[in-house]
């Protein structure tokens, strides 16, 4: 069994429970320690009972809760030596034991109890950023956000997931005729920003699988996207693949606001 809860997603904010008999954990605590405890409430897990936090990269809608939640509940921390270099260079999370600090490898998979986890590199302006598979048993969990662009390499920490939980940030008409500046926009088109609703759309075909039971889109933009839009998007695909092989895919968006349904693979 696993199960995924997203607490908060979107560029306001992340914060996701992976769970499983055994394993109790969150990536990343870009909310605030008192939205972050509400989210597991409603999930009926005690933060006490978390082994661990994993870091998806330095910026500050990934980090801004997880000194609090580290502090408050000594909670193991782990990251890459470079990620920690950078929240800690700039103070951003205050003081934290270093105890509590477990450095990872990109490609170097570890374990919790009984949840195997492979942090994977990504194309992102950060310093190294990762994200992350979950394997339980012959279950498994896509996660990948904040991704400029894919290759092959992504592709192939995704295969066979039963959850992808994928990043659909933008809408590029929305963007391009909104209000963020230039230099902006580049950055977020760019090969180091983040997935577009289309893109996001190209990967899920490329790595659709039988295995394949839910995708929850994540990491929205509050002013280029819409979570009708995002869904209508990758729900015209699906339909598309449903009639192909009569394959049933549940499709959610992620709330930017408020914690998610769980979802639970057995």
């Amino acid at each position: 069994m696993i199960q995924l809860c997203s607490l908060a997603s979107g560029s306001s904010g992340n914060s996701i429970y992976i769970g499983t008999d055994q394993a109790h954990i969150l990536v990343d605590a870009g909310v605030s320690g008192k939205r972050i405890e509400q989210g597991l409430a409603s999930i009926n897990i005690d933060p006490k009972t978390l082994q661990g936090i994993l870091v998806t990269h330095e910026h500050s809608d990934h980090i801004c809760g997880l000194g609090v939640m580290a502090r408050r509940y000594r909670l193991p921390l782990y990251l890459t030596y470079r990620t920690w270099e950078a929240i800690n260079s700039k103070n951003k999370i205050g003081k934290i034991d270093e105890s509590l600090l477990h450095f990872i490898v990109p490609d170097e998979a570890f374990s919790i109890n009984d949840l195997m986890i492979k942090p994977f590199r990504t194309s992102h302006d950060a310093v190294e950023s990762v994200c992350y598979s979950f394997e339980n048993g012959d279950k498994k969990i896509g996660f990948a956000t904040d991704l400029g662009v894919y290759d092959d390499y992504i592709l192939e920490q995704l295969r066979d997931s039963n959850v992808l939980y994928i990043e659909a940030n933008h809408d590029i008409s929305m963007l391009e005729a909104g209000s963020y500046p230039y230099y902006l926009k580049q950055r977020i088109l760019s090969d180091l920003g983040h997935l577009s609703n289309e893109c996001s759309s190209r990967l899920i075909l490329d790595v659709l699988s039988e295995r394949l039971e839910h995708i929850i889109l994540a990491h929205l933009s509050k002013e280029n996207n819409h979570p009708d839009i995002a869904y209508i998007t990758i729900k015209t695909l699906l339909d598309e693949i449903y009639k192909e092989t009569q394959q049933q895919i549940n499709l959610t968006v992620a709330n930017r606001d408020y914690h998610s349904n769980p979802i639970v693979i057995h």
